[in-house]
């Protein structure tokens, strides 16, 4: 029995010790702008927390963060499941680091509806950009934030950033309406595609073509080659038919194998054209200005609803709304009205 109360008491001291261990937010900061990897993935930990102690170290943190930006380029990669999206961020990564960039990848997993778990697949789907020094990838879990993108992917970009990463790649689930919010946040928007995958301008949501500044058509390797330049016309042509986008930019259409790393340079190529016109324009200043303005509502719509669950009183009179409502004793506007005149209270 003795043996075991030791036992118990020095696996608390070491849970205490370990705690004690954990870097102050200045530390964390440091560490950032050394490029640290292991400081900035603890650093996200945090912004990502919904715990409330952890709420004032990461706004700190993002703080200190904002000024420390790179001059970077944010690309938001989407498309639909099997498209190959992590294939081609892996091969697209690669080739950047090559060339002296620093990417970050900031890749969205998808959360069980089941088990509320986040399968993290990411890094072990994109073994070798892993393993590079100049690269950093971080799976965030979904949870139920809108479409799949996970609430703080905005600050982990800004943390990315102040740690000296000038390529940021934000991967979408490539369902729901992730596309709009990530389209929100970054500077150029990726599309990927299928070659031959049955009607090429069926399967696809006239929201996200008016979105994308370009369509890449992955996987044009093999017997898929002529497909895929086919591809490559019909989406040409539907493009036509948009009216030109506010910056002046026509979209454009290639396709790539990420496979046998062929038409990525083609790729790199039409981003780095699109940001270098875009900066002498100050087009892409105006845009970063826009997406800061919807960062700030984003995060009031937030911290109000977050605000508004968290108040006891709400707690206390909720559920007793909640089966009024589901009774027809009361209607939800009624409920919501009341809820509401609580909350002010």
């Amino acid at each position: 029995m003795g043996t075991e109360k030791n036992t118990d008491s020095k696996s608390i001291s070491n849970i205490q010790g370990k705690r004690k261990m954990l870097p102050s937010v200045d530390e964390l900061c440091k560490g950032i702008f050394k490029g640290d990897k292991v400081a900035l993935a603890r650093a996200i930990t945090l912004v990502e927390s919904t715990q409330i102690e952890n709420l004032k170290k990461a706004d700190t943190i993002i703080e200190k963060c904002l000024g420390q930006s790179t001059d970077s380029i944010r690309i938001g990669i989407t498309g639909v499941p099997g498209v190959g999206k992590s294939t081609f961020i892996e091969s697209f990564g690669k080739q950047l680091t090559s060339l002296g960039s620093k990417v970050a990848v900031l890749a969205v997993d998808p959360t069980s509806s089941e088990t509320k778990g986040s399968i993290l697949g990411d890094k072990t789907r994109m073994q070798e950009l892993v393993k590079d020094p100049n690269a950093f990838i971080r799976p965030s879990p979904s949870g139920v934030s809108l479409g799949g993108v996970t609430r703080k992917t905005r600050e982990s970009i800004i943390l990315c950033e102040a740690a000296g990463y000038d390529i940021i790649l934000i991967e979408t689930v490539g369902v729901g309406q992730s596309e709009t919010a990530v389209h929100s946040m970054v500077d150029f928007f990726l599309l990927l595609k299928l070659p031959g995958a049955g009607d090429e301008l069926q399967g696809i949501k006239r929201g996200i073509i008016e979105m994308a500044d370009a369509i890449v058509i992955n996987k044009a390797d093999g017997d898929t080659v002529k497909k895929a330049k086919l591809a490559e016309v019909e989406f040409t042509r539907a493009l036509q038919l948009y009216p030109p986008k506010e910056n002046g930019w026509l979209p454009k259409v290639l396709s790539c194998s990420a496979l046998e790393n062929r038409g990525l340079n083609d790729v790199r190529t039409m981003i780095f054209d699109y940001v270098t016109k875009h900066k002498k324009s100050n087009f892409f200043q105006l845009k970063r200005q826009q997406q800061n303005k919807n960062w700030l509502l984003q995060t009031l719509d937030d911290q109000l609803k977050f605000r508004f669950y968290q108040d006891v009183t709400v707690k206390a009179e909720l559920e007793n709304m909640i089966q009024e409502v589901v009774n027809n004793k009361i209607s939800p506007f009624k409920a919501a009205e009341k809820l509401l005149s609580i909350h002010k209270n």
